[in-house]
C-alpha cells in the first residue's frame, strides 16, 4: 500500500468525516477523501461497501449525517444535484438518466433552459464542440433511443460537460459496456483527466483499475481500509477489499460432456410494450458443461432465462427437457421436472426476506415429505435441512430463525443457490450469480456451480461479467438483440467476444480480430526496426 500527499489548502475538493446511516446501518464511516484536477481516484470495494453512498452524499442526492465537503477550502453545502452541479460536479450514473425519445442536444438543454423558448441551435453547438475538443464524436441530432449503450454513456458525459463540470464522478460505468467500449471510455477519461478534470472512477472491476487508476482507495465495509498503488497485483487487491487472502481463478477439470438435457427451439419473447426480447433462438445445454450466455446488460438474456424457468411466457418455439416439452408447464411444475433457478434480483425474486433462513430453504418443497405431511410441517426436519444447508454452504449467520433480510448479499446468494442445489438437477439456471457479491463469496459460489457440472447437471449461466464468463464457461453463447450471434469456446479473446457482443457474427468477429492483431505486430516490428537504424535509416546491426 502507498500513502499520498494531501492537496495544497484550497485546492480541489475534500471530504472530511464523511459519515451516513440509514437506521443501524453505518454505510460511510467517518470516510475523508481529497479529489484534485489532473488525477483519476479509483475507488474500490465490492458491492455495498458504500462507494455509491459517498458519492450519492458528494452529488447532493443523500445528505450526510457528519462530516462536511470542501471545494477550494470553502465549505460546500449540496441539498440537491443542482446546488452540486452549481459547485463544478458532474456525475455520469450507472443507469443513464436520459430520455429516451428525446435527441442528444434536447437531453443536454434539460434542466438548463433560460427561458420558454429551447435554444436547440446553441446546445447542438455545444454537443459538437464538446465532442471535439474529447473525442467523443456524438450526434447532435440523433435520438437516444436509437444510439448504442456506449454512445449513450457519452451523452451523460456531455451533460456534465456541458455544466462546466470540474469534478466528475463515474459510477460504475463500465457495467453496461461492451470490452472495446470500455476502453474507449478509458480514452475519454483519460483524455479529461489531462484538460485538467478531477475524475472519481467507482468500481468493484480489478483489471479496469489496475489500466486506469492515477490513486486507488479502497472502501470495505463504509471504511477506507488503505489506499494501494495501481502497479499492485490484483490478487493484492483483492485483499485488501475483502480482508483476506482469496483466489481469483476457478479450479476446475476439463468436462466430462454429457447428452442434451435442455433444447430450446425458436424461442420467442414479447416485451408487455410489444418489443421482441427474445427473438426466434435456439440453443442446446448439454450435461456436465457449463454454458455460459455472454452479453451486454439488456438484449434479451433475462427474459429468456425468466421464460426458461415460466415466469414469462413464450410466445412461440419450444423448451424440451430431458426429451419432455415443458414449455406449457407452471414454474412449479417445471421445478419439479428437474430444473433449478437462481433469479437475477435474488432480493424480488429468490427469497422471502421476512421469513426465516430455515423457512426460505424449503420454499421450493415446504408442502412435500420430509418437510410436510398432509397439512402439518415437519419443523424438526425443516430445521435439521437448514443447519445441514448453512454448513454445506458457509451460509453466516446467527441463527437459523434469523430472517434472510438480515443477511449480507453474499450470504443470501448463497441460501438462494443452497436451496437450488438441495434436489437432484437436470439442469441449472443462473442468472448473474455473483452480481452484488464480495470476492470471498464469489469464489465459493464459483466452485460450487462447477461442482454441480461434475455431477452431470446442464449449468446454464447468464452473466455479463466476461472474466466470470472465461472463468466458468465450457462454451460461451453470446446474445445481441434477442439472438444468438455466436457460440465460441472458452479460450476466445475479449476482443472477439467483445465484438460479437455489438452484433458481429462470430466468423466475422474473430476475422476482425485476426486483423487488428496483425495490424498491432506489424507496428510493434516496425517500431523495432526503427530502433535497429541509425540516424540515416541504415540498419546498425
Amino acid at each position: 500500500m502507498t500513502s499520498t500527499a494531501a492537496p495544497e489548502p484550497g485546492h480541489g475538493l475534500r471530504l472530511i468525516e464523511i459519515t451516513k446511516r440509514f437506521g443501524s446501518l453505518v454505510a460511510n464511516d467517518a470516510i475523508s477523501l481529497d479529489i484534485v484536477p489532473s488525477e483519476i481516484h479509483c475507488l474500490l470495494g465490492e458491492n455495498g461497501a458504500g462507494k455509491s453512498t459517498l458519492m450519492n452524499v458528494l452529488y447532493g442526492l443523500l445528505q450526510p449525517d457528519g462530516g462536511s465537503i470542501e471545494v477550494d477550502g470553502v465549505p460546500l453545502v449540496s441539498r440537491n444535484p443542482k446546488q452540486a452541479m452549481a459547485a463544478g460536479i458532474g456525475m455520469v450514473h450507472q443507469h443513464f438518466m436520459l430520455v429516451d425519445v428525446f435527441t442528444v442536444a434536447e437531453n443536454l438543454i434539460l434542466g438548463r433552459e433560460r427561458s420558454a423558448l429551447l435554444d436547440l441551435k446553441r446546445a447542438r453547438r455545444l454537443v459538437r464542440e464538446l465532442s471535439g475538443r474529447y473525442g467523443l464524436d456524438v450526434d447532435p441530432d440523433a435520438k437516444v433511443e436509437d444510439l448504442p449503450v456506449g454512445i449513450q454513456q457519452r451523452v451523460e458525459i456531455l451533460k456534465a460537460l456541458a455544466n462546466d463540470a470540474r469534478f466528475l464522478i463515474f459510477d460504475e460505468p463500465t457495467a453496461v459496456l461492451t470490452p472495446q467500449e470500455t476502453d474507449e471510455l478509458i480514452t475519454v477519461m483519460r483524455s479529461l483527466r489531462d484538460e485538467g478534470k478531477a475524475i472519481v472512477f467507482i468500481t468493484h472491476k480489478l483489471r479496469e483499475v489496475r489500466a486506469i487508476a492515477d490513486k486507488i482507495t479502497v472502501i470495505r465495509r463504509g471504511k477506507v481500509v488503505g489506499q494501494a498503488d495501481p502497479s499492485e497485483s490484483e490478487a493484492k487487491l483483492a485483499e485488501l477489499m475483502v480482508g483476506r487472502a482469496v483466489s481469483l481463478q476457478v479450479a476446475k477439470e476439463e468436462p466430462e460432456v454429457g447428452p442434451e438435457r435442455l433444447v430450446i427451439d425458436g424461442a420467442t419473447v414479447v416485451a408487455p410494450n410489444g418489443t421482441v426480447v427474445v427473438d426466434d433462438l435456439s440453443l442446446a445445454a448439454r450435461g456436465g458443461e457449463i454454458l455460459c450466455i455472454a452479453g451486454v446488460q439488456g438484449n434479451g438474456q433475462s427474459e429468456l432465462a425468466e421464460a426458461l424457468i415460466g415466469v414469462a411466457p413464450l410466445a412461440g418455439g419450444t423448451v424440451i427437457l430431458d426429451g419432455k416439452p415443458i414449455q406449457q408447464l407452471s414454474p412449479r411444475r417445471r421445478i419439479d421436472a428437474g430444473l433449478g433457478y437462481v433469479p437475477e434480483d435474488r432480493q424480488h425474486d429468490g427469497f422471502v426476506g421476512t421469513f426465516s433462513v430455515a423457512e426460505n430453504l424449503v420454499l421450493n418443497s415446504f408442502d412435500e415429505p420430509p418437510y410436510a405431511k398432509g397439512l402439518s410441517l415437519n419443523l424438526k426436519r425443516i430445521d435439521q435441512n437448514a443447519a445441514e444447508r448453512v454448513g454445506e454452504f458457509d451460509i453466516r449467520t446467527q441463527s437459523i430463525k434469523e430472517s434472510v433480510a438480515s443477511l449480507s448479499g453474499g450470504n443470501q446468494q448463497k441460501l438462494v443457490l443452497a436451496r437450488e442445489l438441495s434436489r437432484p438437477l437436470s439442469v441449472l439456471i443462473a442468472s448473474q450469480p455473483t452480481r452484488g457479491v464480495d470476492v470471498g463469496a464469489i469464489e465459493f459460489l464459483h466452485q460450487r456451480l462447477v461442482a454441480e457440472r461434475d455431477r452431470g447437471t446442464a449449468v446454464i449461466i447468464v452473466s455479463s461479467e466476461l472474466d466470470e464468463v472465461a472463468a466458468l464457461a465450457d462454451r460461451i453463447a453470446v446474445m445481441y438483440r434477442g439472438r444468438i450471434v455466436g457460440i465460441v469456446e472458452p479460450d476466445t479473446s475479449r476482443e472477439v467476444l467483445g465484438l460479437m457482443m455489438a452484433g458481429v457474427p462470430a466468423d466475422e468477429a474473430m476475422a476482425s480480430a485476426s486483423v487488428i492483431s496483425a495490424s498491432e505486430e506489424d507496428a510493434i516490428l516496425d517500431a523495432q526496426l526503427a530502433d535497429q537504424a541509425g540516424p540515416d535509416g541504415e540498419d546498425q546491426r
